[in-house]
C-alpha cells in the first residue's frame, strides 16, 4: 500500500493479507497490459471496456462485461481525483471493487449488485426485479462458463444433459423468488443487502466470476465446488433431465454429509420402463435423487436421504424433500405435519402399490403407479408433508421419463446378504412369480439382475 492511497482504498487493502497486496495491486497494470495499451506516459491511466473485454471476454458474455465496468466507474471514491465515466476506471475504483466483490460485506456488495442490475453508470435509487433477474441470468452464465472451460465439471456432460439456458433463467428466477420488493416491484439498496445476507450464491457467483475472471490468485481463497462428482454414469446414449444450474442449485439443497459422488443408477432411457428396475435402483444404492418428467413438460422429483425400504408403511425422515425444475425451480422441506415422507410397497392386494412421498394414500404430494407410465401429484392445496404445491402439469399424469441418482455412501450389506440382497422378488418367491404369470404381467427379474451388474 502506498502513502498516497486514499483512506478508502488503505481500509480496503487492510482486508487482504500482506502477502497478497502486491497481486491486489498489480491487477490493474496486467489489464493494461493485457489489452496492449499505449499512450501518452505522463496521462492518467484508467481501464476501458476493451482492456475488461481482452481478459474475460471467453468467460463473461459482452453485457455481463459493461455490468462489470460501468459498476467500477460508479464507484465513489469521495474525492475530486478519480476519473470521470467517460474516461474509464481508475486504479482506486479497481482495487475498492475487488475488495467489495471479494472480501466485502452484503452492505458494501450491495451498492454494486444495484448498479449491475441498472445496467448503467451511477447508482440508482431503485432497479426493477426484473433488472435483477437479467442481472442474474449474466452472471450464472459467466459462472458456467467458468466450470466448462476451467475443466471443472467433475465428470458431467452438458452435452448429454438439459437445455443449459433454460436452467440459467430458472436458476435466477429462483434466486430473484427470494427478493422482498416494494409493492410497486422495485428494490432499493437495502432491500439487496438483505437479499445478498440471505441468498449466499449471490455473493460466491460474484466472487468466482470477479477471481477466475481477473485472475486474482489469493493465497486464501480456493475455487468451490459448485458441483458434486459424477461417477459410474453411462453418458452415451443418455438425455440427462438434469442441467448444469439446475445441478449448481440442488446440490447444496442436500444434507452437509452427503458428499459422495453422484451415480445414476435407473434411467428409462436406458433401461426402459419398467417399476422393477427402478425399484432396484432405489433399494440398493443408499440416498437417492428421483426426477420426472411429464408428458406435458413438467419436471420434478423428490430426494430420500436414506435406501428406499419395499414394506407397506412409510419411511424416511425429515432430511428427505420434494422440488420442482420446471417450469419454476423450488425445493419443498419438511412441514413437520407428519412423517409421511417416503412409501414403497409392490404386490399387495389390500395397500397402494407404487411410490410415494408426502401426503397420503391416494393423496401423495409424488405418486408413481406399480405399474408404471402413471402417476399424481395431488396436493391442493399443499401437500401437508412438505408443503408442496401439484407439481406436475395435471393432477393425474403419464410419465415421459424418469431418473434415479444415487447421492450418497451405499449401505454396506451383511456378511453372507450381499448376493442375496441382488435377487429379485420373483427369483426368490416362487408364488408371487406364479401369480404375475397369471395375471399376464411382463416379469422382469432378468433386466432386474442385469441392472444391479451394470451398476455396481
Amino acid at each position: 500500500m502506498g502513502n498516497t492511497d486514499s483512506m478508502m482504498v488503505q481500509k480496503r487493502m487492510a482486508r487482504f493479507r500482506p502477502e497478497e497486496w502486491s497481486m491486489i495491486d498489480g491487477v490493474f497494470d496486467r489489464l493494461q497490459g493485457g489489452s496492449g495499451a499505449s499512450g501518452n506516459a505522463g496521462a492518467v491511466k484508467t481501464l476501458k471496456l476493451e482492456m475488461l473485454q481482452s481478459s474475460m471476454g471467453d468467460l463473461a458474455s459482452d453485457s455481463m462485461l459493461k455490468r462489470i465496468y460501468q459498476c467500477m466507474c460508479s464507484i465513489d471514491l469521495g474525492n475530486t481525483g478519480q476519473p470521470g465515466a467517460a474516461s474509464g476506471a481508475g486504479r482506486e475504483q479497481l482495487i475498492v471493487f475487488l475488495a467489495d466483490t471479494l472480501r466485502g460485506t452484503a452492505e458494501e456488495r450491495a451498492p454494486l449488485v444495484m448498479v449491475m442490475s441498472h445496467n448503467a453508470v451511477g447508482v440508482p435509487d431503485v432497479v426493477p426485479c426484473e433488472q435483477v433477474a437479467s442481472f442474474l441470468q449474466d452472471l450464472i452464465s459467466a459462472v458456467v462458463q467458468i466450470l466448462i472451460r476451467r475443466g471443472r465439471l467433475q465428470g458431467w456432460k452438458p452435452e448429454h444433459m438439459g437445455d443449459t439456458s433454460m436452467g440459467v433463467k430458472l436458476l435466477a428466477e429462483q434466486m430473484c423468488s427470494e427478493l422482498r420488493p416494494s409493492d410497486q416491484g422495485s428494490c432499493d439498496v437495502s432491500c439487496l443487502e438483505d437479499w445478498i445476507f440471505r441468498v449466499f450464491q449471490v455473493s460466491l457467483y460474484l466472487e468466482i466470476l470477479v477471481a477466475e475472471g481477473l485472475n486474482v490468485s489469493l493465497n486464501s481463497w480456493t475455487a468451490p465446488s459448485l458441483l458434486p462428482p459424477c461417477r459410474d454414469t453411462h453418458w452415451k446414449d443418455l438425455k440427462c433431465l438434469l442441467d448444469i444450474p439446475t445441478l449448481m442449485f440442488l446440490a447444496p439443497q442436500l444434507p452437509d454429509s452427503y458428499s459422495a459422488p453422484w451415480r445414476l443408477v435407473f434411467s428409462t432411457h436406458l433401461h426402459g420402463e419398467s417399476f422393477t428396475k427402478m425399484v432396484s435402483g432405489l433399494m440398493h444404492h443408499g440416498p437417492t435423487m428421483l426426477l420426472i418428467k411429464d408428458t406435458k413438460g413438467h419436471v420434478f422429483g423428490g430426494f430420500a436421504s436414506q435406501a428406499w425400504e419395499m414394506k407397506p408403511q412409510f419411511q424416511g425422515d425429515s432430511r428427505c424433500f420434494l422440488f420442482s425444475v420446471f417450469p419454476a425451480l423450488r425445493v419443498y422441506t419438511a412441514t413437520g405435519y407428519n412423517d409421511h415422507f417416503m412409501y414403497l410397497n409392490q404386490h399387495q392386494q389390500t395397500m397402494p402399490n407404487g411410490l410415494g412421498m408426502g401426503g397420503q394414500h391416494d393423496y401423495f404430494g409424488l405418486w408413481l403407479d406399480g405399474d408404471f407410465g402413471q402417476g399424481h401429484s395431488r396436493a391442493r392445496p399443499k401437500c401437508t408433508t412438505y408443503g408442496s404445491p401439484q407439481l406436475s402439469a395435471d393432477e393425474d399424469f403419464t410419465l415421459d421419463s424418469v431418473e434415479v441418482w444415487a447421492v450418497g455412501k451405499p449401505p454396506q450389506p451383511a456378511e453372507g446378504e450381499e448376493e442375496e440382497s441382488k435377487k429379485s422378488i420373483l427369483n426368490v418367491d416362487p408364488e408371487v412369480q406364479a401369480l404375475m404369470e397369471l395375471t399376464g404381467k411382463t416379469l422382469h427379474s432378468e433386466g432386474f439382475s442385469e441392472l444391479e451388474e451394470d451398476f455396481d
